[in-house]
């Protein structure tokens, strides 16, 4: 059973996405990765990359994000997404994609978005997270100050340097979660 961790729906339960091609965020990883990027915000603009259910772009508006824009490729998850949206009485705060990433990304830098926090957890092995992040980077897609979160597998290596990027934490969760946050700089 997936959650809300805290702020202003903490408790509220998420529905996941239904198989097993997506691989939730656990509530332990959720709250300690909150813990460092920001217990609550201020407002601001997150994107969920690779949402799945939405579950972690929802804790940023629960915890305080003004806006948050999914996208996935996956019809299951854009339904899960919407239900999660609906059930949560988010919609005004929301836009959903159904779209590959880097495809998101272009549309993203061509409505010259920028964004306080982007949340990079693709499925395994399936993409470059140093592609991704110089694409972030090059396009401007974050806002000074910037947070990116990726979540991936414990024995991947992710770029210590991204040109306009710090890396400011790496941290395994169990045996298998690896996480690492980078910062704009």
């Amino acid at each position: 059973m997936m959650r809300v961790i805290a702020g202003i729906h903490k408790g509220r339960q998420l529905k996941a996405v239904p198989g097993s091609n997506t691989r939730p965020t656990t509530d332990k990883v959720k709250e300690s990765i909150f813990q460092i990027m920001g217990p609550f915000f201020q407002g601001g603009k997150a994107l969920d990359l690779f949402a799945g259910s939405g579950s972690l772009g929802i804790e940023a508006l629960s915890r305080g994000m003004d806006y948050c824009i999914f996208v996935d490729k996956h019809p299951k998850a854009i339904k899960t997404i919407y239900e999660n949206i609906s059930l949560l009485e988010l919609d005004d705060q929301i836009e959903v994609f159904r779209a590959d990433a880097y495809r998101a990304l272009t549309a993203a830098a061509k409505r010259e978005l920028s964004f306080n926090l982007i949340f990079l957890d693709p499925p395994y092995r399936k993409v470059s997270y140093k592609d991704l992040l110089e694409i972030i980077s090059k396009e401007h897609l974050l806002t000074d100050d910037g947070i990116i979160y990726c979540e991936h597998e414990i024995n991947d290596e992710l770029p210590n340097e991204v040109p306009g990027l710090n890396l400011i934490k790496q941290a395994k969760y169990g045996g298998t979660i690896g996480v690492t946050i980078y910062q704009k700089v």
